[in-house]
């Protein structure tokens, strides 16, 4: 069994990589296929690997305005030659769903979500854009044909998986296909329960406008409590601009500093709907509670009470009150840190690998069948 590994873009180190990054652990040999490659935005777990990338990457100004070019990025998803693997497994939010395989090949794809925006988010990423009325028109127009080329790309998937329940449903809506579950991997072991915790609370995240950091910011700005908030992005320099002096902007910071940033935490702030929030669990397993709004990933993964609590509208307001009510000392983090134990690396790699594994029985059984019926034709057409 030959496999590659296709994922969108390799241009930023969030968690969509740390996904694939644990598929490759599992089969070390399979190539990486990504449209384009920026070292430079990457940790170090991808030096040395085989990473083939598409015709965008020799394109001037391609890695610094990838969006430019994303017209382009179907045919350039297309252009793999994956004609040598029995099996490709795809991890994607947008392009690589998309990919040409061999009939006989299997394809799986673990999708964090049909793309964005192109289904759930498309008015809002337009208005995020900030175009001129002409621009904006184009814009839309684009986006149509690459809508209906996702639609498409994704009767190309033999089989899905689904990085939450709720991803799983948005796969039925727009796709019209099933999907299996599989929560992405979270590093719990290299988080620990502290003895004791900090006075502040903490956030953060690639700091980009969906994530609604702005909501925290204006609440904490009212309520003059202390908040970090880790992470870097497009955001910051508005984010820092609007915050004050309770507010602190750690920048970007390793693993080992994010785990001591949680672990003395009151709680941790989850303002966004997300696909499945992995720093949420993040800070589970350094058993702090999380507060959370209603939707999305947040809804599966953290237990009202037991692990946390939830806020119903995304207001300044509804993040205050959750935090002036909040009450620390009735959360065991003994208890929270075992919950979150359930999405442990190791975890998702013995299911992935099961997965893949019958999946691939189960292929190979249907091609040999049909190959048999074909030649039993042949013969009696003879």
């Amino acid at each position: 069994m030959k496999i590659a590994l296709v994922h969108d873009y390799l241009i930023q180190d969030g968690g969509a990589e740390r996904v694939l990054m644990a598929l490759h652990e599992i089969w070390p040999e399979a190539p990486i296929f990504a449209l384009l490659h920026d070292p430079k935005h990457l940790g170090p777990s991808f030096n040395g690997k085989d990473i083939r990338t598409s015709f965008l990457q020799r394109l001037p100004f391609a890695l610094r305005h990838y969006k430019w070019f994303m017209p382009l990025m179907p045919s350039a998803t297309e252009h793999y030659n994956l004609d040598e693997y029995d099996v490709v497994i795809s991890s994607t939010s947008a392009f690589a769903k998309g990919i040409i395989t061999r009939p006989d090949a299997l394809h799986i794809c673990y999708c964090h979500t049909p793309t964005r925006y192109l289904w759930s988010d498309t008015h809002s990423y337009i208005e995020s854009l900030r175009l001129p009325a002409p621009v904006r028109r184009l814009t839309q127009m684009s986006l149509s044909k690459i809508r209906l080329w996702d639609r498409l790309a994704a009767d190309r998937v033999d089989r899905f998986i689904a990085n939450s329940e709720t991803v799983r449903h948005r796969i039925m809506k727009y796709y019209k296909r099933d999907s299996e579950v599989i929560n992405p991997p979270v590093e719990t072991s290299n988080f620990r329960v502290a003895k004791t915790k900090g006075a502040y609370f903490v956030a953060g995240g690639r700091l980009v406008a969906y994530k609604r950091f702005d909501l925290i910011i204006k609440a904490f700005n009212k309520l003059g409590l202390k908040l970090k908030i880790f992470g870097e992005g497009p955001e910051a320099g508005r984010l820092k601009a609007m915050a004050r002096r309770n507010v602190e902007f750690t920048g970007k910071i390793n693993d080992r500093e994010k785990a001591d940033l949680y672990r003395l935490a009151t709680a941790y702030i989850h303002p966004q709907e997300e696909d499945f929030g992995i720093t949420a669990v993040e800070a589970m397993a350094c058993g702090r509670p999380v507060i959370a709004y209603r939707q999305g990933g947040a809804t599966e993964t953290v237990i009202e009470g037991l692990t946390g609590v939830f806020f119903d509208e995304q207001t300044p307001e509804a993040i205050a009150s959750a935090v002036v009510n909040l009450k620390p000392d009735n959360f065991d983090p003994k208890k929270i840190r075992e919950h979150a134990e359930n999405y442990s690396k190791e975890n998702f790699r013995r299911r992935i690998e099961t997965f893949v594994t019958s999946a691939y029985e189960e292929w190979s059984g249907r091609i040999e069948s049909s190959r048999s019926e074909a030649r039993v034709r042949e013969m009696m057409a003879g």
